[in-house]
């Protein structure tokens, strides 16, 4: 397959102190590319940093919700504006490197996949070592959403997801949080998709230094792989 180009996806809320430097960092990715970066209602600065981003480098193109909705909210925005082939999801904090695209795109452009999850869990060059009980949480809704959609993923709650577009046209997305995704698995499951993992790279960051999934959202994410499973 043929990588026309690739549409880089960033949600950002809160994020003014990291948003410049992973733009950079997207931007420096060696693929033709349109960045399209949904600002969720920030009060920090955030529109700022990306108003001027915007006016000096043109693939980026800024998006803004004038209240804060909602990572799967800011997705929907955004996979509806893309245009390229290719759409891979980046997070705004410095938690996922973009030297990473190589990987997670390889399987899509051999003709292999549909869609691409990047597993903080198989092996990647770093993974940061903390806070064993959101690792654990994290690997137990995997284990549900594996049962329920017959996937055998390592790691459902990435950050890294890259889709073929023609997959995202097929999907219809309804979360606002960060439900949005065992939604997307148990969809992409039910279309017969093919999905493969790779590894990367993951530097965490604490809640200290600005995480923002809770334990609310835990429950949010098992209660959504139920409902888009057995009720959508």
């Amino acid at each position: 397959m043929k990588l026309e180009k690739l549409t880089v996806v960033v949600p950002a809320y809160d994020e003014a102190g990291t948003i410049r430097t992973i733009l950079e960092r997207v931007l420096a990715a060696p693929f033709p590319k349109e960045v399209l970066v949904v600002d969720d209602g920030s009060t920090d600065g955030t529109a700022d940093v990306l108003r001027q981003m915007a006016e000096e480098h043109a693939p980026i193109r800024v998006l803004r919700h004038e209240r804060n909705r909602g990572k799967g909210a800011a997705l929907r925005t955004a996979f509806a504006e893309a245009t390229g082939n290719v759409v891979l999801v980046q997070d705004a904090d410095l938690e996922y490197d973009p030297a990473d695209y190589i990987v997670l795109l390889r399987p899509i452009l051999e003709e292999r996949a549909d869609v691409v999850y990047g597993s903080r869990f198989l092996g990647g060059a770093y993974v940061r070592v903390h806070l064993f009980w959101h690792y654990a949480a994290n690997r137990f809704l995997t284990l549900v959403t594996n049962m329920l959609s017959n996937l055998n993923l390592t790691d459902m709650e990435t950050g890294y997801k890259v889709f073929r577009r023609e997959v995202l046209e097929r999907l219809r997305l309804r979360s606002e949080g960060f439900a949005i995704e065992p939604e997307i698995t148990v969809k992409v499951a039910r279309l017969g998709c093919r999905v493969y993992e790779v590894p990367i790279t993951y530097a965490g960051r604490s809640y200290a230094e600005g995480k923002k999934i809770r334990w609310r959202d835990g429950f949010v994410a098992l209660f959504t792989a139920f409902r888009y499973r057995f009720f959508d």
